[in-house]
């Protein structure tokens, strides 16, 4: 059968044992962290610092930038099942060091942009190699190396993308204002290729089996086994997770209710969270305060995301994870109530905090259904059909915010019809426990 099996396609890799008296795992999920972190050039929060360079160097409008911006994410999104398949093929040792090589030559490619084609196409591999490939590097490969903890292992990585998302922008800005915006393009295309490269080569192993370990272990299987047979499992109990003892192929996925459900979930949190913060500057302008204020608001939600994240990981893998993740809807409803109706700056510090804690939960969640429900052999596939729904949503969330503006003056009226979206995707969380594979239920 045609793509029976990508691993069993995989090209035979030379990877030597690495010698190290603890668990493996643990350097894998500081490479993960390191992947979330250099995925940074090709998010929103550091592409956005560029903007006004090409708006003032060119005499390029708003709208054309932004236009072009959210074609080419658009663009991207579609393309990135393909990326997952490649994972899924030729591993994330040699997927890594190539998404880096090729993320550089983007950022190269971006400091002698002069037309709006070369623009675009520079938005397109931007938001390829580093919001979506990078990315999805960084989620898929923790899972190969832990069961037990994963959503702890997962809620690790956290970190990097939060130090991504607190210092690129910061990096970004200085190096524009004392040297140029050429200049900060090709820092980045450097650092890529002499850290994240180099670091990915050297050092990721595909999964533990390819340096004679185990998942999870070796040490903490042998305590987990004994602690089970003396009826102790304690810290090592996991009573209510529920993880596929199969792998699915994505076609297989595609058959599920529970699959399309996630897959809405993920779309949506995209949509409305980058329509909310493409525009948050303009959203709090109108309540009378200073863009200053919305530049802290973001910066405030990322103290309580990574240590809400940690939290996160530990719940997710103790409790039913649909269920957990429905409850969290409440807070993104909460949250958007507080922004839509408030203009007290304290109020709106809660809404920033309660949105930093539902992200914490809602990263980690978006992390580990998709191994935890099918496994770990196309996790690829599978997670790359989820980044698709999530950059096609991010590309769709601000024209909505921008129209309903234009139209009313105001974001009152799109906010509040924005609350459908997050009460929705609690009653499609809830609908959505793991699928039972055919094989799973004949064993």
């Amino acid at each position: 059968m045609k793509n029976k099996n990508f691993r069993e396609q995989r090209p035979q890799q030379s990877q030597e044992p690495i010698s190290v008296s603890f668990y493996y795992g643990w350097i894998i999920v500081a490479l993960s962290g390191l992947a979330f972190f250099f995925s940074g050039p090709g998010q929103t929060y550091s592409i956005s610092v560029f903007i006004n360079y090409y708006i003032e160097s060119f005499g390029w409008s708003h709208s054309l930038v932004s236009g072009l911006y959210s074609g080419a994410t658009l663009i991207s999104g579609l393309t990135l099942s393909r990326v997952g398949r490649l994972i899924d093929i030729y591993g994330h040792r040699r997927m890594a060091t190539v998404v880096a090589i090729v993320f550089a030559l983007v950022c190269l490619w971006m400091s002698f942009v002069v037309n709006p084609l070369m623009l675009v196409i520079g938005f397109f591999f931007l938001r390829l190699s580093g919001q979506g490939s990078m990315s999805m590097l960084g989620q898929t490969l923790p899972p190969l190396w832990f069961e037990k903890r994963r959503g702890f292992a997962l809620s690790l990585t956290v970190l990097g993308g939060i130090l991504g998302a607190a210092a690129i922008p910061l990096i970004n800005n200085y190096l524009i204002q004392n040297y140029s915006a050429p200049l900060a393009w090709r820092f980045w295309a450097l650092m890529l290729s002499v850290v994240m490269a180099t670091t990915g080569w050297f050092l990721i192993r595909d999964k533990p089996e390819d340096i004679g370990e185990k998942i999870d272990g070796r040490a903490y299987r042998q305590k987990f086994a004994e602690a089970q047979e003396n009826g102790n499992e304690g810290l090592f109990s996991t009573p209510s997770v529920e993880v596929s003892p199969v792998s699915w192929t994505l076609e297989e996925a595609r058959r599920t209710r529970a699959y399309w459900l996630m897959l809405y979930c993920a779309g949506m949190n995209a949509m409305v969270g980058t329509g909310i913060t493409f525009h948050l500057v303009s959203i709090i302008m109108e309540k009378g305060h200073t863009p200053g204020l919305a530049a802290v608001l973001l910066g405030f939600r990322p103290l309580l995301q990574f240590p809400f994240s940690l939290l996160a990981g530990r719940i997710f893998d103790r409790f039913p994870l649909h269920l957990v993740k429905a409850g969290n809807y409440i807070l993104m409803t909460l949250a958007i109530v507080l922004l839509m109706v408030t203009r007290h700056t304290g109020t709106l510090f809660l809404y920033a905090g309660i949105y930093g804690i539902f992200m914490g939960f809602e990263f980690i969640s978006n992390a580990v259904v998709w191994p935890n429900y099918f496994g770990k052999e196309h996790l690829g596939s599978i997670r790359g059909s989820a980044m698709t729904a999530m950059v096609i949503g991010s590309a769709l969330g601000p024209l909505p915010f921008g129209l309903a503006f234009d139209l009313t003056g105001s974001f009152s009226l799109i906010l509040g019809l924005t609350l459908i979206f997050p009460l929705l995707a609690m009653l499609a969380s809830y609908l959505a426990p793991r699928p039972v594979h055919p094989r799973e239920e004949s064993q």
